[in-house]
């Protein structure tokens, strides 16, 4: 069987794009996602079964069961069936080669970082910029090959990172510009028109994998750190933590308080007071609001969250 415009995505993000293709620009002839049961091996953060998509819209629907499409069902499915454009949204797997040579117009994705690719390849790139404190964030469309996030720019658009941000309103920003530069791509592919620009000048660096225990807070650190590691790592993500006696206290949102008021009687970490049940907090350089937690245990004024 021929499919001309192919989606791959295991996320609310990817469901959102393929409502955005199928009803503004083009039918999508197939979705590519993982069964259910690939989740017991491997950590998909904002993950969403995407079979319902078969009914609403009558697309077919290919769950495989290896994220890395190398096992034999998967295999057999790509070399037995020709393939057009693909177009990979929430997939956070290398496409391996043999599937990418099945498309003739190539398969393309995202990837995104405060200047220009190859600078900032690898994992968790909308993470990074705002725990890194970035102002602004480069997404690329660009179109794969066996390499991670090379430089194969078919278009790229800004959006500003401002202090408000969290990872989720980026998440925000980063589907409008995504559709922007979609629908540019099903434009080019339907004219035949599609170019893809291959040099770059700028230097290769990475970033590399987080994981849950990356968002353990430290309070000796100073308060736009926090903050930005916080709000770096609030939901969909697994979120920020500490520990009070010994209990884990998961921190999803937090502002800088004060960096003016003394507060040299008190420790890093402590509590220095509760209002309306968020927590005022000593760092390093001044105070964190903490707003949104979750804790087992009833926090109060002189405990230390470390």
């Amino acid at each position: 069987m021929h499919y001309r415009v192919v989606i791959f995505g295991v996320k609310d993000t990817t469901a959102e794009i393929v409502r955005f293709v199928q009803e503004k620009l083009c039918p999508v002839d197939l979705v590519v996602t993982i069964h259910p049961d690939v989740l017991s091996g491997n950590q998909v953060s904002g993950y969403e079964g995407l079979s319902w998509l078969e009914d609403k819209y009558g697309i077919p629907v290919y769950e495989t069961h290896s994220y890395g499409l190398k096992d034999e069902e998967t295999t057999k499915f790509f070399a037995e069936n020709t393939f057009e454009l693909g177009i990979s949204m929430g997939w956070q797997r290398l496409l391996p080669g043999f599937v990418l040579s099945r498309f003739s117009e190539g398969v393309f994705g995202f990837h995104g970082n405060c200047a220009y690719l190859p600078f900032g390849r690898g994992r968790s790139p909308l993470n990074w910029s705002i725990i890194l404190g970035d102002t602004r964030f480069n997404l690329n469309l660009f179109q794969y090959d066996e390499k991670a996030d090379s430089p194969n720019v078919f278009a790229s658009e800004m959006c500003a990172i401002t202090p408000h941000d969290t990872v989720r309103t980026m998440q925000y920003k980063n589907m409008l510009v995504s559709k922007r530069l979609i629908a540019k791509l099903i434009a080019a592919h339907q004219a035949g028109t599609v170019s893809v620009h291959r040099e770059s000048r700028d230097f290769d660096s990475w970033y590399n994998k987080r994981t849950a225990a990356d968002g353990k807070l430290d309070f000796h650190d100073r308060t736009r750190n926090l903050y930005n590691l916080i709000r770096g790592v609030t939901r969909p993500f697994p979120g920020a933590f500490c520990f009070c006696n010994g209990e884990k206290i998961t921190v999803w949102s937090a502002h800088p308080f004060d960096e003016m008021l003394d507060f040299s009687m008190y420790a890093p970490g402590e509590i220095i007071d509760i209002f309306d049940k968020k927590l005022i907090v000593r760092t390093l350089d001044g105070s964190l609001l903490v707003e949104d937690y979750e804790s087992e245990i009833d926090l109060e004024p002189g405990m230390l969250l470390e």
